[in-house]
C-alpha cells in the first residue's frame, strides 16, 4: 500500500513540476503582443501555476512521508514528524529532499508574484528556470546518480527530464489556444498560428534531445544486458514508454504538418483545423500523462542490468557475436538494413507524390517486414531457459581450480586435455566435440547456454548430462574453468611490454595468506597499487628470486607490490625458510589455486602449446595495473631474458603510472 501511494505521489509531483516548466516556457515564447493584450487563454494558463506549485509541494511532503515509512520499515512513521526529521537529518536522500522542498517553496512564491505582476517574457523565463531546479535536484536521487561516472549520467538524466517538460507542460497551452481559434478574427488566427508554430519548432528540438538523452540513459540501465528489454519489468516498461512516445510523435507530426498551417486559412477551415488540433492534442496530452506515469514506474524499477533473468522465455535470442563471422549473415543483414532505409524513404516520398492510400500503406509495410526479417532472422540463435542466467559462482582461482579437477576427471576422454575437442574418444563419436580452446566458442555462447548443455546433455546424448552427477556449484566451477582456459589462450598476445592505454584482459580474482601474516585478494590492489605476481618453482627460480630481492625496494617505490606464489608444493619448513629471506610476501595459503588458474595463461605467440597435455612452465610473472587489468607478462621459456633486465620492467611500471584513471574490470562473473 505504501509503495502504491508513494508511486502516485511521485507521479503527482513530477507531472506538476513538468507542467510548471512547460507552461512558463509556452508563455515565454509568446510574442510581447500576446502578453500585452492579455488573451483569455493566457490568463487561464497563468491561473494554473499556483495550483501546480501547491501540488508540487504536497507531492513532495507526501513523498517524504512514504519514503520515511519505507526506509524505516514501519508504516506508522508515514505520520510521524519526528521520523521525518530523522530521515532528513541522517540520510543523503533526506538532504536532497530538503533542497527540493526549499526550491519548490521558492517556485510557489515566484508564481504567486507572476499572478499579480504585469506580463513579461523575462518573468516566465525566471519561472521556468526556478521550476527546473526541484526537478534537477530530484535526479540526484535517481538510478543515474548511483552509477559510475555519476556526474555525467545525472546531468544527462536531468536534461532528459527538463527538456521533456518543455514539451509536456506546453500541451495545455496549445489546447487553450486552439479553443479560441473558432471565435478569433483573421489577425488573431494569424497571431495564434505564429505562437503555435514557434512552439511546434521548439517541441521538435526538445523531442530530438529527449530521444537522444533517453537512449543514453536507457543504455546505461542495460549495459549490454539487452535481453532484459523483453525479459524484465524494466524492459517492458521501457517498451510501453516507447510505444506511447511513438503514438504521441505521430500526432505531433500531424499537427505540425497539417492543422497548425491551416489555422491561418479562412474562418471555416481554420475553425475545423482548430477543433481537430484541440481534440488530438487533448488525446496527446492524455497519452503524455500515461507516459509520465510509466516513466515514474520506470524510475523506481530495478534497472535491467541488475535484474537476474532466471528463466529466458523464448526459444531464440539475437547474437551478433555468434553469427557475424559468416559472410552470408553479414550480407543478408546489410540487405535488410537497406530495405528498412528504403521503406522509410518510401513513406516520405509517398506523401510528397500523393500516392493512393493503399499504396502508401502497402509498399512501406511490405518493405519494412522484409527488412526486419532480413535484419534479425540471420542473427537469431537457439536459446534455453538458462541462457541469460548470471553465474552465481565468482570467477576466481578457487572456482577455476575446482573446475580443472572436474574437467580432468570427467571430460578429457572426449574433449582432450586442453579442451581442443581431440580426446582419445573424439573420433569414435558421431559428432566431433567442439574446440573450446582456440575457437571463439565460449565467446559465441552465454555461460547459461553451457550450463544448460552441461546439465541436460547435447546432441541426443553424444554429450552426456551431468545434472545429477555434479552439483550446481560444481557445474559453474567447470564453466569458469572453460572460460578461463579460453581467456588464457587469448592472452598469448600479451608480452613483457605493455600496450599503452590498452587495458583489455581481466583475470581471475584470488585470495591468499602470506608468510608475513598479510592476506587479501587481487581486488584489494585496485585503485592503490600495481601488482607484480611472481609464480616460481624451487630451486629453478632461485636466480630470479635473488634478482627480485635485490630490486624489491626500487620496484615498491614505484607504487608496485610484489607477491610470490610457489608453483610446486614445498615442505612447510622449506617454504618457511625460503620466505624468511624475502622482502616481499610469499604466499603460503592459496598458492595451489593461483598457480593452477594462472597456468592457463602460459601460452605465447611463439609457443602456442596446443598439443598433448601442454607444458608446465617453471616460472611466470604477471604485471597488473592499479585498476585490475593484466597488462604485461613474462615467461622466460617463451619470451627470453626480457625482465632479467630490471630496467625494462621498471619502464613498464613507469608507463602504467603515467596512464589516466579508468574503470576496473566490470565484474567477477562470467556472462
Amino acid at each position: 500500500m505504501i509503495e502504491a501511494v508513494g508511486t502516485l505521489l511521485r507521479c503527482l509531483q513530477l507531472a506538476s513540476n513538468m507542467m510548471l516548466i512547460g507552461g512558463c516556457v509556452f508563455l515565454a515564447i509568446a510574442e510581447p503582443k500576446s502578453l500585452e493584450s492579455g488573451h483569455s487563454w493566457l490568463a487561464r494558463l497563468k491561473k494554473t501555476f499556483p495550483w501546480l506549485a501547491t501540488l508540487l509541494l504536497i507531492g513532495l511532503v507526501g513523498l517524504l512521508a512514504t519514503t520515511t515509512a519505507q526506509a524505516t520499515g514501519s508504516p506508522e512513521n508515514a505520520w510521524n514528524p519526528q521520523a521525518w526529521l530523522d530521515f532528513i537529518q541522517k540520510t543523503h536522500i533526506g538532504f536532497i529532499w530538503t533542497l527540493r522542498a526549499a526550491s519548490a517553496l521558492a517556485v510557489l512564491v515566484i508564481v504567486l508574484y507572476i499572478q499579480v505582476a504585469p506580463a513579461a517574457q523575462w518573468r516566465y523565463v525566471i519561472g521556468a528556470s526556478a521550476a527546473a531546479l526541484p526537478l534537477a535536484l530530484g535526479s540526484l536521487a535517481s538510478h543515474s546518480a548511483a552509477e559510475e561516472q555519476a556526474v555525467l549520467a545525472t546531468v544527462i538524466y536531468a536534461l532528459h527530464l527538463i527538456v521533456a517538460s518543455v514539451w509536456f507542460g506546453g500541451l495545455p497551452g496549445v489546447i487553450l489556444v486552439a479553443s479560441t481559434i473558432a471565435t478569433g478574427s483573421a489577425d488573431e488566427r494569424s497571431h495564434i498560428g505564429d505562437v503555435l508554430t514557434r512552439f511546434s519548432r521548439l517541441a521538435l528540438v526538445t523531442m530530438i534531445v529527449v530521444v537522444i538523452s533517453g537512449i543514453v540513459v536507457a543504455n546505461r540501465m542495460f549495459e549490454t544486458n539487452y535481453a532484459g528489454l523483453v525479459a524484465t519489468a524494466y524492459g517492458w516498461l521501457l517498451i510501453t514508454k516507447l510505444t506511447l512516445l511513438a503514438v504521441i510523435l505521430s500526432i505531433a507530426s500531424r499537427a505540425k504538418s497539417l492543422w497548425i498551417p491551416s489555422i491561418r486559412q479562412r474562418s471555416e477551415q481554420a475553425a475545423t483545423s482548430g477543433q481537430k488540433l484541440r481534440t488530438w492534442v487533448t488525446v496527446e496530452f492524455g497519452l503524455a500523462i500515461l507516459l509520465v506515469i510509466v516513466a515514474t514506474l520506470l524510475a523506481n524499477a530495478v534497472p535491467a542490468k541488475h535484474e537476474v533473468i532466471d528463466n529466458w522465455p523464448y526459444p531464440f535470442r539475437f547474437s551478433i557475436d555468434a553469427t557475424w563471422d559468416d559472410w552470408l549473415v553479414r550480407a543478408i543483414v546489410l540487405t535488410g538494413l537497406v530495405l528498412l532505409i528504403i521503406a522509410g524513404t518510401t513513406i516520405v516520398l509517398s506523401r510528397k507524390k500523393q500516392w493512393a492510400t493503399s499504396w502508401r500503406i502497402a509498399v512501406p509495410t511490405l518493405l519494412g517486414i522484409l527488412g526486419l526479417g532480413a535484419t534479425f532472422y540471420p542473427i537469431a540463435v537457439q536459446s534455453y531457459p538458462e541462457t541469460y542466467r548470471k553465474t552465481p559462482v565468482p570467477f576466481d582461482a578457487i572456482s577455476i581450480a575446482n573446475g580443472v579437477e572436474l574437467f580432468t576427471g570427467n571430460c578429457i576422454p572426449c574433449h582432450g586435455p586442453q579442451a581442443k575437442g581431440n580426446g582419445v574418444l573424439a573420433k569414435t563419436l558421431p559428432k566431433q566435440p567442439v574446440d573450446l580452446l582456440t575457437e571463439p566458442h565460449t565467446a559465441m555462447h552465454t555461460a547459461g547456454d553451457f550450463f544448460h548443455w552441461l546439465t541436460y546433455g547435447r546432441f541426443n546424448g553424444v554429450m552426456p548430462a551431468f545434472g545429477e552427477k555434479f552439483s550446481e556449484e560444481e557445474r559453474w566451477d567447470l564453466l569458469n574453468f572453460l572460460h578461463a582456459n579460453s581467456r588464457g589462450y587469448q592472452s598469448r598476445i600479451i608480452t613483457p611490454r605493455i600496450l599503452p592505454e590498452q587495458p583489455f584482459m581481466a583475470t581471475p580474482n584470488f585470495s591468499y595468506t602470506a608468510h608475513d601474516g598479510s592476506s587479501g585478494t587481487l581486488k584489494d590492489f585496485r585503485g592503490k597499487q600495481n601488482l607484480l605476481l611472481v609464480l616460481f618453482s624451487w630451486p629453478e627460480s632461485r636466480v630470479r628470486l635473488d634478482q627480485l630481492r635485490t630490486a624489491s625496494t626500487a620496484i615498491t617505490t614505484t607504487g608496485t607490490a610484489i607477491l610470490a606464489v610457489p608453483m610446486t608444493d614445498l615442505p612447510p619448513n622449506e617454504l618457511t625458510s625460503l620466505a624468511q629471506g624475502m622482502p616481499f610476501p610469499v604466499i603460503t595459503q592459496g598458492g595451489r589455486e593461483i598457480s593452477r588458474s594462472y597456468a592457463l595463461f602460459r601460452r605465447t605467440l611463439s609457443i602456442p602449446d596446443l598439443f598433448g597435455e601442454g607444458t608446465r612452465q617453471s616460472h611466470m610473472e604477471f604485471l597488473f595495473d592499479r585498476f585490475g587489468y593484466l597488462r604485461a607478462r613474462w615467461i622466460p621459456h617463451g619470451d627470453g631474458p626480457s625482465w632479467t633486465d630490471m630496467s625494462l620492467l621498471t619502464q613498464q611500471i613507469t608507463q602504467l603510472n603515467q596512464e589516466r584513471e579508468i574503470l576496473p574490470p566490470p565484474g567477477d562473473h562470467v556472462h
